[in-house]
């Protein structure tokens, strides 16, 4: 059993702090409230003083990056803690995972693999490439050790209420009422299953075969927002639901006086076209399969 710090304890650090710790391992949680999951060690710091996180990570095995600035944030939040990340899995010799995402790929026409080339020219989504080819090149020169996982959009229990399949998704769907949606109904669309991510990254921290390069989290095929929502009405026993897109007009309105809802025209692509994760690197090399669909929305509905 080794010891293993997370940084940040939200829809991901969560899961993956409890399955360290049912996994018997010995785990730092660290956020700026102090909160984490029972059986790990609770520590509040700010991630980006670079000598307190330094000292926490002391001893790991794997220094994990689940942190998530809100994103009207990234600009100024992710370059000082992208550093402290560093500077601590150098000191410590820990393995750095980080929790990545796709939006440096930008706009795609064609299933996205880790090779694509990481080409958005959004000043937010730069910052996230940036922390990569930053700690790529540390890895490279021998200073640290160091892999990220990427996901899509995330559903499953513990979702955050800005997931697009969480309760303003589900809730209505349960009442027997139209579910809102702002994007389209009917457009293909990956997934990542929550326990999947979790997974992913305890995978990457403890194989070195992982280290040194990106990879996609286990991800089942692409579903519409309809295919999901009359896949969970037949598990709740309910009739298909009825949708009803809102205005883009609307909510681009909306989006001045909502952080959240304004910065939606930098992620719009990703839904208004085919927007397809292929996982199969990950899945071949650790010979591991994404949670069954019919599971996972069980799973979701359940909690």
């Amino acid at each position: 059993m080794g010891k293993h710090v997370v940084v940040g304890s939200g829809q991901v650090g969560t899961h993956l702090a409890a399955k360290l710790v049912a996994q018997g391992h010995e785990v730092v949680v660290v956020t700026r409230s102090g909160r984490g999951p029972d059986g790990a060690v609770k520590v509040a710091a700010d991630v980006a003083d670079q000598a307190r996180l330094t000292e926490l990570a002391k001893g790991a095995d794997v220094l994990y990056n689940c942190v998530n600035p809100q994103y009207h944030r990234w600009l100024t939040d992710w370059p000082p803690m992208a550093a402290s990340f560093l500077a601590a899995a150098e000191s410590s010799g820990a393995v750095l995972v980080i929790l990545g995402n796709l939006y440096p790929y930008g706009p795609v026409s064609v299933p996205m693999t880790e090779d694509l080339p990481l080409a958005s020219t959004t000043p937010k989504m730069r910052v996230r490439a940036k922390m990569w080819t930053d700690a790529l090149a540390a890895h490279e020169a021998g200073r640290i050790r160091v892999t990220e996982v990427r996901g899509s959009d995330y559903f499953g229990p513990g979702a955050t209420d800005q997931s697009y399949l969480g309760e303003r998704f589900i809730g209505p769907l349960r009442a027997g009422k139209t579910v809102p949606l702002v994007w389209p109904a009917d457009m293909p669309h990956s997934w990542t299953y929550l326990p999947d991510v979790a997974d992913a990254l305890i995978t990457a921290g403890g194989d070195e075969r992982a280290w040194g390069r990106p990879w996609h989290v286990p991800t089942g095929a692409p579903l519409t927002f309809r295919q999901l929502g009359e896949k969970m009405a037949v598990l709740l026993g309910r009739p298909a639901p009825r949708m009803r897109q809102l205005p883009w007009p609307l909510l681009r309105a909306v989006g001045v006086f909502s952080p959240f809802l304004g910065e939606l025209k930098h992620t719009r692509y990703q839904f208004v076209a085919p927007y397809v994760l292929d996982s199969s690197a990950f899945q071949r090399t650790f010979g591991v399969a994404p949670t069954p669909i019919e599971d996972a929305l069980k799973a979701t509905l359940d909690a």
